[in-house]
């Protein structure tokens, strides 16, 4: 039994250890949201008086950045810990075009608390704009490579045909 005194202490030395074995604890995916977005949709007043882009605070990260109609996933995240440098995004998708997965990535500072970013597929990059995704994976992946992240849609991974548990 630990003494009532040192209880406090190996308390605060267990969050320490938890906090040092995940590192990407505090780090979440809150909601992931898709679809075509036409280029206009992107204009501003600003825009109009000879401003560069934009954003209104979403960090936009487009496959081919001088085009801007695409298919684009609107990532909010939550970071309760210091910002993450060098990181990028890894996305996998299955498109009507292809059954084969093409990766694209994008480079990406994550912020520390909450970030909102917008993925876009542009240009030939995506096959139109009534085309939606059969299946998608999305990684963010720290400057070594490391996965801190990541999300996928219901498709990505095929359930196990039936029976197939049953022989393991």
């Amino acid at each position: 039994m630990i003494p009532p005194l040192r209880l406090p202490l190996a308390s605060l030395l267990l969050a320490c250890l938890t906090a040092v074995s995940s590192p990407a604890a505090e780090l979440k995916i809150v909601r992931i949201l898709t679809d075509w977005r036409d280029a206009d949709s992107f204009h501003r007043l600003s825009e109009y008086f000879g401003s560069k882009e934009n954003d209104g605070g979403i960090k936009v990260l487009r496959s081919q950045p001088a085009d801007h109609n695409g298919y684009y996933w609107l990532i909010r995240l939550k970071n309760q810990d210091g910002a993450v440098a060098g990181a990028k995004f890894e996305l996998k998708v299955i498109s009507p075009a292809s059954p084969e997965p093409k990766t694209f990535t994008f480079a990406a500072d994550i912020p520390s608390g909450g970030c909102l970013f917008q993925i876009g597929l542009t240009g030939s990059d995506w096959p139109g704009d009534k085309a939606r995704p059969d299946a998608w994976h999305l990684s963010l992946l720290a400057a070594d490579g490391t996965t801190l992240l990541a999300r996928e849609s219901y498709l990505w991974e095929l359930p196990a045909p039936q029976g197939a548990a049953a022989n393991h």
